[in-house]
């Protein structure tokens, strides 16, 4: 059904194009068209380089500031227990290695 209903919508496409006469083609007009188009894209040229200025200084501003190191945590006796052993060894996969 969908294929007999596409091969209509073609032909019909295609006799509508047959009959129809090509109009000459001729300047639309929007209400844009009153700007000037380059000094429009100058404008906003401006506006990007200065975007990009502005955000380059204040990463770099954010970038250069110290921040805030916290102190370690205390070591509490019931954190990392070990009941046996990994697979791969006695030191887990993320942890600082011991001399064993």
């Amino acid at each position: 059904m969908a294929l007999s209903m596409a091969r209509s919508a073609l032909r019909s496409a295609a006799a509508k194009a047959k009959t129809a006469v090509a109009a000459p083609a001729s300047k639309r007009s929007f209400s844009s068209a009153a700007h000037d188009d380059v000094r429009e894209t100058a404008k906003w040229e401006k506006i990007t380089y200065a975007g990009i200025v502005t955000c380059t200084i204040l990463a770099a501003v954010n970038l250069s500031k110290g921040h805030h190191h916290f102190p370690d945590p205390p070591a509490y006796p019931y954190l990392h227990i070990r009941n046996k052993e990994f697979p791969w060894g006695p030191d887990g996969l993320f942890e600082a290695k011991h001399d064993h």
